[in-house]
């Protein structure tokens, strides 16, 4: 039997990371990309993508880590909670959580190029494990390809664009219908650092209560090493200022150090002399949380085809889940398609390879980022005032971005939280 045929559509972390998995299994692999790697590298940046340890070990595992040593590494989560009624003390919180693995944030301008032409590069040496097509698929185009059987299996990995409604909602996993966040991304170098807490190491999480959140972290572009302001501005609040018109970069970072000089002071002395790192290091959007059905059928006669990552699932930015969930989602695909051999990619195995990755990754992710655009539970401040005082705590907290199924064992249920933390403080149950 010849090699099988997968075509992935989208060039993005899952679709890449997938595509260099199957390369080396000895698939025919074709990827079709609107953009070529160039135009990637020179336009915008498009995300914060904080990738934990688990998720870089996917890359790892495949030779894809090329920046282990120029990325900065980010051990730890350091949150910063002030006064609040009903919240923390009177002084406010301010406590720093170890990762048990470091984490790292390379702008993915930078590794879906590197990828992309590693990818082309190895199939032009190995003939017939690879080609890329550059082009944007249509609905049309996927239908005309399942009808006559071209290939064996479509993976759509394009997140953006019209693709995704193909596959329809899943109404019983999906909470919202409109975003909870407007979002602002500002690539900056210059940040000084903490004069308490360092932050060199630590992605800096600020809540501002009633309006959103101000994040903070190191990171990797096209230029060298920067940090990431990302403000989560609540619809309608004062922190929602940024319009979706095209707006300059230096009108951008004006306003955000504006909103930041306002809202979280403390910061904004670190960054009050900050300039942008190149003239696509800003964005503003936002996005709706949806979980779809994974099996999807492009127009009226074409044949079944499978959505993976952001293309079925996508959660608000806040908890950092988006890279990590669509580089699991991959490692998930990439095994379920080894494993099934020659047998044939039908409805039914698509629906159990996506049943795989929900239940091992994206439902505890899903819910925990859903509890974290709500008001939260009283047990959490006990949990935050827990976390300022023991290490242990802080610890278990931070590693839960890495690992949110954790969470669900004590964060997100007011009982197990009190049992754990009465075991690690030795106060009794619910003080």
């Amino acid at each position: 039997m010849g090699r099988r045929k997968i075509l992935i559509v989208g060039a993005g972390q899952s679709g890449l990371q997938l595509a260099h998995g199957l390369q080396q299994h000895d698939y025919d692999v074709t990827v079709m990309t609107s953009q070529t790697p160039e135009e990637v590298r020179a336009g915008r940046v498009r995300s914060t993508q904080a990738m934990f340890a688990p998720a870089l070990q996917h890359e790892r595992d495949l030779g894809l880590n090329f920046w282990d040593d120029d990325a900065p590494t980010i051990g730890g989560m350091h949150f910063s909670i002030p006064a609040m009624t009903g919240g923390p003390g009177p002084q406010g919180l301010n406590f720093v959580g170890r990762l048990e693995g470091s984490c790292r944030s390379v702008d993915q301008r930078i590794k879906m190029c590197a990828w992309l032409l590693d990818f082309a590069r190895r199939a032009a040496r190995e003939d017939g494990r690879g080609r890329v097509i550059i082009g944007g698929a249509t609905g049309s185009d996927l239908e005309y390809m399942t009808r006559h059987e071209m290939y064996d299996l479509i993976v759509v990995a394009a997140g953006r664009g019209g693709l995704a409604r193909m596959f329809m909602p899943d109404i019983e996993r999906t909470c919202f219908k409109k975003p909870q966040r407007h979002l602002s991304v500002t690539y900056v170098r210059g940040l000084k650092p903490d004069p308490d807490f360092g932050d060199a190491d630590t992605v800096n999480f600020n809540l501002i209560p009633g309006l959103g959140e101000l994040l903070v972290l190191p990171a990797l572009t096209t230029t060298g090493p920067c940090h990431i302001l990302f403000f989560e501005a609540i619809p309608g609040g004062e922190l929602d200022r940024f319009t979706y018109r095209t707006r300059t970069g230096a009108e951008h970072l004006k306003l955000t150090l504006e909103l930041m000089k306002q809202h979280t002071p403390r910061v904004y002395q670190r960054a009050r002399d900050v300039e942008l790192t190149d003239w696509g290091g800003f964005l503003t959007g936002s996005v709706t949380p949806v979980v779809r059905h994974p099996v999807g059928r492009p127009g009226q006669h074409g044949g079944p085809v499978l959505g993976m990552a952001d293309a079925v699932l996508t959660n608000d930015p806040i908890t950092g889940q988006g890279s990590n969930n669509a580089a699991h989602c991959a490692a998930v695909y990439l095994q379920a398609i080894l494993d099934q051999g020659g047998k044939p990619f039908d409805e039914e195995w698509m629906q159990r390879t996506w049943d795989v990755f929900w239940s091992t990754t994206g439902k505890a992710a899903t819910t925990w980022t859903n509890a974290m655009l709500q008001q939260p539970q009283p047990h959490v401040a006990r949990i935050l005032t827990a976390a300022d005082r023991h290490h242990a705590v802080a610890d278990r907290l931070a590693n839960g971005f890495a690992n949110p199924s954790d969470l669900h064992a004590w964060f997100m249920d007011p009982d197990k939280a009190s049992a754990y933390l009465s075991e690690v403080t030795g106060a009794p149950r619910g003080s």
